[in-house]
């Protein structure tokens, strides 16, 4: 097996932004309703600049993530590496991919495009 460059999705990483925004939107205008505010409506705007600007802000860092899968390691970003044979269990969580190692560590494959083919892949090389 050849090394596989598993990398963000900008997609994945827009969509998974407009659900926080929609979350945060909602969670802003339930707090202002809470607390009898006259002005619910600013509760959706504060939410959606809140995750518009995150998203903007750490998308450069959040698409440059790069993981390599070969049949020996699997390394990513911030020197992070795992050896195949030290994974214990890889999950998916919507377009995330998380692989729990035996020693309990977790890292988290973010804004995948196809999760599934991704988990797929980190199985085969395990096999």
């Amino acid at each position: 097996m050849a090394a596989q460059e598993i990398r963000p999705d900008r997609g994945a990483y827009v969509r998974a932004h407009a659900w926080m925004a929609a979350i945060g939107m909602g969670g802003a205008m339930a707090v202002l309703w809470i607390i009898d505010s006259p002005h619910i409506w600013t509760g959706a705007i504060g939410g959606l600049a809140a995750i518009g600007l995150r998203g903007w802000y750490m998308a450069s860092e959040e698409l440059a993530a790069v993981w390599i899968l070969t049949r020996e390691s699997f390394s990513g970003p911030a020197g992070r590496s795992v050896p195949v044979t030290q994974i214990e269990a890889v999950k998916t969580m919507g377009s995330y991919v998380q692989v729990v190692t035996k020693g309990g560590d977790k890292h988290l494959i973010k804004y995948q495009a196809d999760p599934a083919a991704t988990l797929n892949a980190i199985e085969r090389a395990k096999a």
